[in-house]
């Protein structure tokens, strides 16, 4: 028997991880507590995530209600499995700027030390496993904003001939930038991920993600911009913009899209490796055109109001650079674009909303 442990199993990413590697034959250990609802309240609850895993793969998905955190039963987890454990998918995290400013010591005891609680059960229970994670593009700061930019109609955009063009590499620092606290515990869990990869020869990746987006998104106010955006617009909830003139540019990829990079490197794993990965130029818009391709397929208006100040440390422009991971994979390919994943939220969630 195969085993698949996934942590954060049903969020975004843990979830499609889930039903990606059950529908592959895999049994998959899933780990969440529901720490999103604490978090961000009772709408971002991932408790129907988990019921639905529950009841489609009553006989290939095992659920624990534990913090990653909790040293001791993470073990346990470990120890029952351990011989059959051949891939460890960490998608569990505390995914916010301003809630991490409000909580310093829970954002950075979930994002890094419940990561060094994973990486090193790994190694003591199955180095062979290959451990991925799901890191963030914010491991960059707000290095990205310093980037000779455009304004355009509805977005801010860079010129063609800049080498960042086609989207950042993974060439740009990490370090002398403003990171907000997420960005500082989220480095902090990718510099481990290497480490444990460099040091102990396991097999490491952190994949450094844009915006990761797909219908099983509990998205709120704070986390889950493309998921958000649409149940305000289907709802009539109201909706704030905030700064850069509504023209920021975020690449967006598909949860889907994301698990099947994390399957191709599974099947072919290398040491201690960084990748970024995103919607790159073939996914991706700024705040402005989201909200007009939102309206457009809800067939609402969606409430909205302007800010003035952004969100510190956000970025302005930011599309990836998926050249790597494709150099390394090129039989992976990116398969929805924006407009198939704005339609799909919302068809995927019109009754649910």
């Amino acid at each position: 028997m195969q085993i698949v442990l996934v942590t954060g199993s049903a969020g975004l990413i843990g979830s499609e991880s889930v039903k990606f590697f059950c529908e592959k034959g895999f049994t998959v250990v899933g780990i969440d507590n529901n720490l999103r609802s604490f978090f961000f309240g009772d709408d971002a609850s991932t408790q129907w995530n988990r019921d639905r895993l529950i009841e489609r793969y009553d006989d290939q998905y095992i659920h624990y209600d534990t913090d990653i955190r909790n040293e001791q039963a993470i073990a346990e987890i470990f120890k029952k499995y351990s011989s059959d454990i051949s891939l460890i998918v960490h998608t569990a995290a505390q995914p916010s700027h301003d809630w991490a400013a409000k909580d310093p010591y829970t954002d950075f005891t979930v994002n890094a030390n419940g990561t060094l609680v994973l990486l090193e059960n790994t190694r003591q229970h199955c180095p062979q496993a290959v451990f991925i994670f799901c890191s963030t593009n914010k491991v960059y700061g707000d290095t990205p904003n310093s980037l000779p930019l455009s304004e355009e109609e509805l977005r801010w955009e860079i010129d063609p001939n800049h080498p960042y063009h086609k989207g950042i590499d993974e060439s740009m620092s990490i370090d002398n930038c403003k990171h907000s606290l997420f960005g500082a515990s989220k480095v902090a869990a990718d510099i481990l991920v290497q480490e444990y990869g460099r040091y102990f020869e396991m097999k490491t990746a952190s994949f450094r993600g844009g915006c990761l987006t797909g219908p099983s998104h509990s998205g709120t106010q704070l986390h889950g911009f493309l998921s958000y955006l649409m149940k305000c617009t289907m709802t009539g909830k109201p909706y704030e913009v905030y700064g850069y003139k509504g023209k920021q540019v975020r690449d967006n990829i598909h949860s889907y899209d994301l698990v099947n990079a994390f399957y191709h490197f599974y099947q072919n794993p290398r040491v201690a490796q960084v990748y970024n990965i995103g919607g790159s130029r073939y996914s991706n818009c700024s705040m402005l055109e989201a909200i007009q391709k939102s309206e457009q397929i809800a067939g609402k208006k969606l409430d909205w109001k302007y800010v003035e100040t952004n969100r510190s440390g956000d970025h302005i422009w930011w599309i990836s650079d998926i050249g790597k991971f494709k150099g390394h994979y090129p039989d992976w390919n990116l398969t929805y674009n924006i407009d198939d994943i704005l339609s799909q939220i919302y068809q995927q969630n019109v009754s649910r909303w």
